[in-house]
């Protein structure tokens, strides 16, 4: 999207830029239809070029020490403040709250994605009032009279679902969601995004909610019901949803919702062979690849059609020998969403739904 359609922004993400508890910031960096990412503060990696944090290439986001230099260094007051990290506890720290309160002294609105809502913070929402800015809490569902159960009717999609799950917490699924919505989209294969996480709502996915501030009561029938509207408002050839936690996490349980809700016809399983344990959970062994599809499948009524590898802490010759590694294993097509050709997503998808092939064929 041009930048002039976009409002400016700068992403608060102290300490943990490209860490598991930035990823909003990591994702708003490499995409988002919504802001204009101007800068990153995170004194402890200022000076340098965002993506080259991230392991990508330079993309001309310079990280900076404080919000005075991101202001600075951008020539005015960028209109938001957003709060990029996602703290397993949801909560800001009396340094963070700070942080908030100084940007909102400054008149920038603030975009917060934490489980905590600020506008119910009597210190937040009266300095917002007192410096005529808006607090979004990206988080906060609709009222309870408001929230949709299941009702059966994603049996009316009739286009394919494919569901981007993981093995843990923070490990790259609305990355390859997102890439792989694009990939389909420049291939000639209309696909529409439905999120899950505060992050892709941010970025500007169009359809979606922030399953895990959802009553469980309502988690299927919000996730049917997200789904229903991408399909009746887009008529896509495919919708791609993106995954949250794990299934077999221990924690982190919004897959099951994922999973009852939007009833996908497929999988796509991001895993990071370099982890040894869970993200948030240092004492719990990360599963298997296997043992992972394995539950998938066993769960519920669909198959995992591929497997995307998250490359931290790999070489890229050891990426290349656990896609040959896991190919043979497990039986189904392997790739990195970031690292190798996109066309290899594609591939897996049409490889699995040989009809949208015409598609393909059409657009080439």
């Amino acid at each position: 999207m041009p930048a002039r359609n976009r409002s400016t922004a700068v992403v608060y993400c102290e300490a943990n830029f490209g860490a598991q508890d930035g990823k909003t910031a990591n994702g708003l960096v490499r995409s988002s239809e919504k802001y204009e990412i101007l800068s990153v503060i995170d004194s402890t990696k200022s000076g340098r070029d965002a993506g080259e944090v991230l392991g990508d290439e330079p993309n001309g986001i310079p990280i900076c020490g404080d919000l005075a230099e991101a202001i600075a260094l951008a020539g005015h007051v960028p209109r938001f403040f957003i709060f990029g990290m996602a703290p397993a506890s949801g909560m800001l720290s009396p340094v963070e709250r700070r942080a908030v309160l100084d940007a909102i002294g400054r008149g920038m609105n603030i975009v917060n994605g934490l489980h905590e809502f600020l506008n119910d913070d009597p210190e937040f929402a009266a300095a917002a009032v007192a410096h005529n800015v808006t607090i979004l809490d990206v988080r906060r569902p609709r009222a309870k009279k408001n929230l949709r159960m299941f009702t059966g009717h994603i049996s009316t999609v009739t286009c394919p679902r494919i569901a981007v799950l993981g093995t843990d917490s923070a490990i790259g699924k609305r990355t390859t969601a997102t890439i792989l919505t694009r990939a389909l989209n420049a291939s000639g294969i209309r696909a529409v995004l439905v999120g899950t996480g505060q992050t892709s709502l941010i970025q500007g996915a169009r359809y979606g909610v922030a399953l895990d501030a959802i009553p469980c009561q309502f988690g299927s029938g919000e996730m049917e019901a997200s789904v229903v509207e991408a399909f009746e408002g887009e008529r896509p050839d495919v919708i791609v949803i993106e995954g949250q936690g794990a299934l077999s996490h221990p924690a982190y349980l919004s897959s099951s919702f994922i999973l009852r809700g939007s009833r996908p016809d497929a999988v796509i399983l991001q895993h990071a062979p370099a982890r040894r344990w869970l993200g948030d959970f240092a004492d719990v062994p990360m599963p298997t690849a296997a043992s992972e599809i394995n539950l998938i499948q066993t769960f519920a009524d669909t198959r995992v059609i591929g497997l995307t590898i998250n490359h931290e802490n790999m070489t890229d010759a050891e990426v290349s020998a656990a896609i040959t590694l896991y190919e043979f294993e497990l039986g189904i097509p392997v790739t990195d969403a970031l690292t190798r050709p996109t066309d290899l997503l594609v591939d897996m998808v049409v490889r699995a739904f040989p009809k949208l092939e015409q598609r393909l064929l059409s657009a080439r």
